[in-house]
């Protein structure tokens, strides 16, 4: 049985050894540099191609915003609340039917104020998506559950063909 082990042992360090004599080789002569060198362009295409494979997943894990068809699905199906997050002239010179206002500034102070129930889902709306996903954030850190934002904000919205309304809060 020692004699096994010892065969196994001697076998494992010949096979390491065996691989990076290989390794050795292949550098040593240059086979792996000159591959690299004789066919930049194929490795150049073939890493753009991957990154561009990658590029939607990426993207995806980093906006996590609702669509506006979504949105639309979520306020008839969910009863969800849209809460625009943008600045009150901005939000008084144009905004989504039915969206309450309360400015991003506002927002931690002021959120459990406006909405009382956590469980209801609540959408965050600005103008191209970028403070909404800020609010959203604020909104998860005050214990509210089902917080989204509406991916690419406003100009989404109005590019959906969706209706807004023009609307003077004091």
């Amino acid at each position: 049985m020692v004699r096994v082990g010892k065969k196994n042992a001697s076998f494992a360090q010949m096979a390491s050894m065996d691989f990076r004599m290989l390794l050795v080789q292949l550098f040593y002569r240059g086979s792996v540099l000159k591959f690299i060198i004789d066919n930049w362009m194929l490795l150049c295409v073939a890493l753009v191609s991957g990154l561009l494979l990658v590029t939607p997943v990426l993207q995806g894990a980093m906006d996590l915003g609702l669509s506006p068809t979504l949105v639309v699905q979520m306020m008839n199906k969910e009863r969800a609340q849209l809460l625009d997050v943008r600045s009150l002239p901005e939000y008084n010179d144009e905004h989504i039917s039915g969206a309450e206002h309360l400015a991003l500034v506002e927002l931690e102070a002021k959120l459990s104020q406006t909405m009382k129930n956590k469980q209801q889902p609540l959408i965050m709306v600005c103008a191209s998506g970028a403070r909404a996903q800020k609010a959203v954030a604020v909104a998860k850190k005050l214990g509210y559950e089902q917080v989204h934002s509406l991916s690419g904000g406003l100009k989404s919205w109005k590019e959906a063909g969706l209706p807004t309304q023009k609307h003077a809060l004091m």
